[in-house]
């Protein structure tokens, strides 16, 4: 029976379960997930991933390389102080040498093999970290860049930002310092025309109804308008954002002077797009009393 990826998400946000461990239950259940919960329940899973429901935003990103490829992971874990733990190090860098010798081709593969260095599962070892060190742990995301001849730069900075970028031409140094660039200036994407539409056309609004408050004619309206959106578009881009080690060429011409081409960059900071939990203590406080 196939199990589809809202019903692995529906048993995740029910039971704080893994992924693996979700659609294994699911599939032995015939897609029953009242039944695959109390399965769950029955076989002792869920002790450990009681926390998996807890909001993890802290964490690692980890780079490493081989001749053929680089390759980048994020892990997160819920407090600072465990992402610096050895045990947390350690599960780090045994996921991205995963990674870098098995290449799987998603995350649902990744944690399916086993750990390097381990005779057991990512999965398998996520849970056991979690169990441990008693607060929830997890593999968010990772990237594998193929060198391909090209030169590929890698950029780290400390643990919460990392970079990799794949550029046609130019040299290694080139690669490395466009990498840390964008680790800096955060670009959205390459170039103009890879911006999403739904976020010019906000941009095109706020800028309008901007405009229109100036009382200036629907001419001049429509000039300004198109002024400020080049402008955003310069800023979000790579290719339009000034060069962080010489402000006065964007990168754009650095490339052209280099005859060099971006191919590709990825860049990932630990906890971005994740809700943080934010605790109130004088509530919390008062949930006690009134207990």
């Amino acid at each position: 029976m196939k199990i589809s990826a809202a019903l692995v998400k529906e048993l995740r946000e029910r039971t704080g379960a893994g992924m693996m461990e979700c659609k294994k239950s699911l599939t032995e259940n015939n897609g029953d997930i009242e039944a695959a919960i109390e399965a769950m329940r029955k076989s002792g899973q869920a002790k450990a991933d009681k926390k998996a429901g807890r909001i993890a935003a802290e964490g690692a990103v980890v780079i490493q390389q081989d001749d053929d490829n680089a390759i980048m992971v994020e892990i997160n874990s819920e407090t600072d102080f465990v992402s610096k733990s050895d045990d947390f190090k350690d599960f780090c860098n045994a996921v991205a040498t995963t990674v870098l010798t098995a290449k799987p081709t998603d995350l649902e593969a990744l944690l399916t093999v086993n750990l390097h260095g381990s005779e057991k599962t990512v999965e398998k070892s996520r849970q056991d970290l979690i169990a441990k060190i008693g607060e929830n742990i997890n593999v968010r995301r990772f990237a594998i860049v193929n060198k391909s001849g090209n030169n590929v730069g890698a950029y780290l900075h400390g643990i919460k930002i990392g970079v990799l970028t794949n550029i046609q031409g130019g040299n290694s140094d080139l690669a490395k310092d466009i990498a840390m660039h964008i680790a800096a200036s955060r670009p959205l994407c390459i170039s103009p025309e890879q911006v999403p539409a739904d976020i010019i056309a906000k941009e095109k609004d706020i800028y309008l109804a901007q405009a229109n408050d100036s009382g200036k004619p629907a001419s001049i309206i429509e000039k300004m308008v198109a002024g400020k959106l080049n402008k955003f578009l310069r800023e979000v881009t790579l290719l339009g954002q000034p060069f962080i080690k010489d402000t006065d060429k964007t990168i754009e011409k650095l490339l052209k002077e280099t005859n060099a081409t971006i191919v590709s960059f990825e860049r990932f900071e630990v906890g971005e797009g994740i809700e943080k939990k934010t605790d109130n203590f004088v509530d919390e406080v008062m949930q006690q009393v009134q207990k």
